[in-house]
């Protein structure tokens, strides 16, 4: 059975798409614990981040570097926190948050936002990765 990103990933499912690549694909997570919050995520069902191929890792290192780099430019922030929690959904998931203290990288502040904020938040992304 397909996971639920799989499920978004191949549009049998909503979700607010910033970045895709063959390997990998980034949506804002409905439960974001900032605005920005997203999830990166590899195309293949990889239940485990450790049981990834080194080459899809470095790939997804690589891209979150770059989606990090974009977060600080849409938001006032002065980190980017980087999680992998795991526990979810049995699909690794990278989860990149704004964050300017450490209250901010709390994943029990998550609070469910609604379609249009998230439409929002992806157009400021998807503007500072052009």
């Amino acid at each position: 059975m397909s996971s639920i990103f799989t499920k978004i990933i191949q549009g049998e499912l909503p979700g607010h798409l910033v970045w895709e690549d063959e390997h990998a694909v980034a949506i804002l997570t409905i439960e974001p614990i900032q605005e920005g919050h997203l999830l990166l995520i590899p195309r293949s069902e990889i239940d485990h981040w450790d049981d990834l191929p080194t080459e899809l890792a470095a790939h997804l290192m690589a891209v979150s570097q770059l989606l990090a780099k974009a977060l600080k430019k849409a938001f006032s922030c002065r980190r980017v926190s980087m999680m992998i929690i795991g526990l979810e959904v049995p699909h690794t998931h990278i989860h990149l948050s704004p964050i300017s203290d450490m209250a901010d990288a709390n994943i029990s502040n998550a609070k469910r936002a609604d379609s249009e904020a998230l439409a929002v938040t992806a157009d400021k992304i998807r503007a500072a990765l052009a």
